[in-house]
């Protein structure tokens, strides 16, 4: 359950390739879980079919590469990061302790670890947002996009919306990460009840995959409100003198309590998926390179 410090270094390799790939490819539906709205698209399936009518296949991908970049840089320090602070809190608190409160770790290991993420993946998120969500073509590649948010607005462009990305991100790691570990060790418990040794790894990647998933279902409802504001956040123009929260907090108003879960289905589609792939390929990589899937008992093999 606690990492050694000797496997540390290898947390931080394989969750880039997952996060920033399992973006990529659910950019169709992140597309329409940004967009969906009762002006533009009555559903998911009529925004797939609008929007490949008018870009193609293309435009089912927009915001691809700051996807792909930034969720790659998040993935890694996400991860990463939660496993170190894992292995330091648990030396800090004890071992005693964090077996007693390992929820609690749980919780504080991922909320640290996200709020450094973040940092990371704010300017490639701030740009994907603008892809994603302008009604008229943002810019024509990733660098003109860059560059036109940089002419206009300088480094405020690339992390106005930091802030709103902690509060989606923060719970929503804290959930991902609690309810994932918890959930791995229920069904250790109640559904694979012979001694995790005894399985596959087939078996023991399947079960981080369902644990994933469920996982990823409750990410999305706690996070969404804070998704759809960052979202917005991204495509207003500050008026001049106004703060960021005073600009959050006209969104909301407007937006109304119906408006900010605008998008939910498609959502818990997404992030559920997602997070059952992200689990599932970190497991797997860890695997590979000798270490225990999540929840498993046995000792890790020495990492070459």
């Amino acid at each position: 359950m606690y990492p050694s410090k000797d496997t540390l270094t290898t947390s931080f390799k394989g969750p880039g390739v997952a996060n920033g790939k399992g973006f990529v490819a659910h950019s169709p539906i992140e597309i329409n879980s940004s967009q969906v709205n009762r002006s533009l698209y009555t559903g998911i399936f009529n925004g797939w079919s609008t929007i490949g009518k008018a870009s193609g296949l293309k435009g089912l991908y927009t915001g691809g590469i700051p996807a792909l970049i930034g969720y790659s840089m998040q993935g890694a320090a996400k991860y990463g990061f939660y496993d170190y602070f894992k292995y330091k809190y648990t030396q800090i608190a004890g071992e005693e302790f964090a077996t007693k409160y390992k929820t609690l770790l749980y919780l504080s290991a991922s909320a640290s670890a996200e709020f450094i993420a973040d940092v990371a993946l704010c300017p490639m998120e701030a740009l994907k947002v603008k892809m994603q969500t302008s009604v008229e073509p943002f810019a024509p590649g990733f660098l003109a996009g860059v560059s036109k948010i940089a002419k206009a607005e300088g480094l405020n462009g690339f992390y106005k919306g930091l802030v709103p990305l902690w509060l989606r991100q923060i719970p929503y790691t804290m959930v991902k990460f609690a309810t994932f570990e918890n959930t791995v060790s229920l069904l250790y418990k109640h559904v694979m009840t012979r001694p995790k040794d005894t399985y596959s790894k087939v078996e023991q990647l399947g079960v981080t995959f369902s644990a994933g998933y469920i996982a990823g279902v409750f990410c999305a409802i706690v996070s969404h409100p804070a998704d759809v504001l960052v979202s917005k956040l991204n495509n207003i123009e500050k008026a001049p003198g106004q703060s960021t929260g005073a600009l959050a907090g006209k969104i909301m108003k407007d937006l109304g309590f119906s408006g900010i879960w605008t998008g939910l289905g498609p959502r818990i589609l997404m992030v559920g998926t997602l997070t059952a792939l992200q689990w599932f390929i970190y497991d797997t990589y860890k695997v590979q390179v000798g270490l225990p899937a999540s929840g498993s008992s046995e000792p890790a093999k020495k990492v070459q």
